[in-house]
């Protein structure tokens, strides 16, 4: 990867991730829980165990996938684990470093790259499925699909989970009463005071960009999450999770409004 062509805001992200690898390096190294591939008792109620519902039902065994944006490795290593021919890229060659560590501890046999999403040097059609967990709000999605695009073979599965929200929320998140009075007493509930977006570029896709994400896949299935979840209490409260997704189901239409977070599907079309 040549450094000197990043943009501003990707050299913004490898800084950024750089330092979080080298705070977190002995913390990441840990094993990886396979509870999520493995255990037949699932949780609904929760947009990542959601999404591995879906690519435990997608047969990826001998399959080539692509983990965009893989971090320290976890999805990497779980994907490798459930049979798939796993290659995954980063921007940050330290936090890969730490995933390579992971992978080669697990047994796992993963082909790691640096690379920006939007710049990708694999060839055309290589793969049969991409995952995106959590990095579409890194990166610029029109040009990130354009390259998911090249890279994926005609009718590639496409399985994702990623921060949202509408726009009419994000409006009223941002406003002065809000930001003053409400947002630092649920930052505290909520993070325990740390700041929840960790770069100056982060911010949860909206309706808009995540349309640049389904404008080229067919068969697209959507599954909503956290309408309080993350914004009036904290992930940890799995009680208040199941409530909130029961109350969810009727609600089902409002759904891309109100929602924090999506899970999706689909398959590339050409």
């Amino acid at each position: 990867m040549n450094i000197a062509t990043l943009t501003a805001r990707q050299q913004r992200e490898l800084e950024y991730h750089r330092e979080h690898a080298t705070t977190y390096a002995e913390a990441a190294l840990r094993p990886v829980a396979d509870d999520i591939i493995v255990s037949s008792e699932r949780r609904p109620w929760n947009a990542y165990w959601s999404m591995y519902d879906r690519l435990l039902t997608a047969d990826l065994a001998g399959q080539t996938v692509l983990v965009l944006g893989c971090g320290f490795g976890d999805d990497a290593i779980r994907i490798a684990r459930l049979g798939a021919l796993v290659s995954a890229c980063d921007l940050s060659p330290e936090s890969l470093d730490i995933a390579k560590e992971r992978a080669r501890r697990a047994g796992a046999m993963i082909a790691f790259d640096a690379m920006p999403a939007e710049a990708m040097t694999y060839a055309d059609n290589s793969f049969d499925a991409v995952v995106f967990v959590d990095i579409l709000h890194h990166v610029d999605i029109a040009a990130t699909m354009a390259e998911v695009a090249r890279v994926l073979k005609p009718g590639a599965r496409v399985i994702g989970d990623e921060l949202y929200t509408h726009s009419h929320l994000q409006r009223i998140r941002e406003s002065g009463p809000v930001q003053r009075l409400l947002y630092p007493v649920m930052r505290r509930w909520i993070y325990g005071g740390e700041t929840p977006y960790i770069t100056e570029d982060e911010h949860k896709i909206d309706e808009h960009e995540f349309a640049l994400v389904t404008a080229r896949l067919a068969e697209v299935e959507t599954d909503w999450f956290n309408i309080l979840e993350g914004r009036l209490y904290p992930t940890r409260l799995r009680w208040a999770a199941r409530l909130e997704r029961a109350v969810m189901r009727p609600l089902a239409r409002l759904a891309p409004v109100i929602a924090g977070r999506v899970v999706f599907s689909g398959r590339l079309t050409k």
